[in-house]
C-alpha cells in the first residue's frame, strides 16, 4: 500500500482546480462525482507518480496522454465473478422466470469494469437455459478494464475464489465447465465472449444505445452526487424495455429520485427493480 506524504494531499479547493483543468483540457467532466472519492483517488496518483500539486497541473496540460492514464487509475474497477452470491439467487428465483418470457433477451452491465460480472450473468443464463437466445453488453469508462473483460482471461487465484461464490449459487455444478484453465490462468469460454459486446460508454454524458430487458450498475452511483445519480436512473430507465429490470448495489436505491415512481421493487434486499411504465 503507498503511503501518502502530508504534503501530498490535496485540499478540496485543489481538487476544484483539478477537476477545472481536467475539463477545460479535455472530454473528462468530474464535477458531479462524489469530491471524497476523487480527492483519495488523486491523491493515489500523485503518490504513485512522486507529484506536488504543481507537478500534477503540468501533466494534465501538457503531458500527451497523461489525462487518460489519470483516468485509468481513479476509476473503480473492483469486481469478481458471482459478486455477493445472494444476489444472483435472487436473480434466478425472482427475475430469471419473467426474463424466460421474453423471445430474446439484451442485457447490459454498465461500470463493468474488467468483466466478470458480465460474464457472471452470462453463465447464469446458460445455466437457465436461456442464454441461446440472449446478447449482453458491457460499458465502462476505461479502456484498460474493457480490454481485459473482451480477452476474458483470469489468473487462476482469482479463479479459485470465483469458484466459491459460484458454488454457493450453483452448489450442484462445476464451475471448470465454464473456463479452460491454462497454466497459471483461466480463459472464460468462447460461448459466452461471442455472445457478448465490450464498448466504451460514459454514463456521465453518453446516451441511450439500445433498449434492454435487464440493467446491472451495481456500487457505480455510489460515486456519483444526487444530480448525476438522477441523470444515470433516467439514461437506465429510457434504456429499459417496459417490464425489464434493474438491478443497483445494496447501499443504492431509487428511493428520493424522481423515477422511482417507473418502478416497482422486486428485492428490497438487493435493490432489483422491475420497470412497469
Amino acid at each position: 500500500m503507498v503511503e501518502l506524504s502530508q504534503n501530498k494531499s490535496i485540499t478540496f479547493d485543489e481538487l476544484e482546480d483539478i477537476l477545472y483543468l481536467l475539463k477545460m483540457s479535455s472530454d473528462f467532466d468530474l464535477s458531479d462525482y462524489s469530491k471524497s472519492s476523487l480527492k483519495r483517488r488523486i491523491d493515489r496518483v500523485m503518490a504513485l507518480e512522486q507529484m506536488d500539486l504543481v507537478d500534477l497541473k503540468n501533466a494534465i496540460v501538457n503531458i500527451d496522454g497523461f489525462t487518460n492514464y489519470m483516468m485509468e487509475e481513479i476509476s473503480v474497477n473492483v469486481t469478481e465473478m458471482f459478486r455477493d452470491p445472494s444476489f444472483f439467487r435472487a436473480l434466478q428465483e425472482n427475475v430469471i422466470p419473467y426474463l424466460g418470457t421474453f423471445p430474446q433477451l439484451r442485457l447490459w452491465s454498465a461500470g463493468c469494469a474488467t468483466g466478470e460480472e458480465l460474464y457472471s450473468l452470462a453463465i447464469l443464463l446458460k445455466n437457465e437455459n436461456l442464454l441461446d437466445r440472449s446478447f449482453l453488453y458491457g460499458t465502462d469508462i476505461s479502456q484498460k478494464a474493457l480490454d481485459v473483460a473482451k480477452k476474458g482471461v483470469y489468473s487462476i487465484d482469482k479463479i479459485k475464489h470465483y469458484t466459491k461464490n459460484f458454488n454457493t449459487v450453483y452448489p450442484m455444478h462445476s464451475f471448470a465447465n465454464h473456463y479452460t484453465a491454462m497454466y497459471d490462468a483461466a480463459i472464460i469460454n468462447n460461448e459466452y465472449r461471442s455472445n457478448t459486446l465490450f464498448s466504451l460508454h460514459n454514463l456521465v454524458s453518453d446516451n441511450v444505445f439500445n433498449e434492454f430487458q435487464l440493467i446491472s450498475c451495481r456500487n457505480v452511483l455510489i460515486y456519483f452526487n444526487k444530480s448525476l445519480q438522477d441523470r444515470v436512473l433516467n439514461l437506465f430507465y429510457e434504456s429499459l424495455n417496459l417490464f425489464g429490470f434493474l438491478c443497483l448495489g445494496t447501499k443504492e436505491s431509487l428511493y428520493g429520485h424522481v423515477v422511482k415512481d417507473n418502478f416497482k421493487v422486486v428485492d428490497k434486499k438487493y435493490n432489483i427493480f422491475q420497470k412497469i411504465r
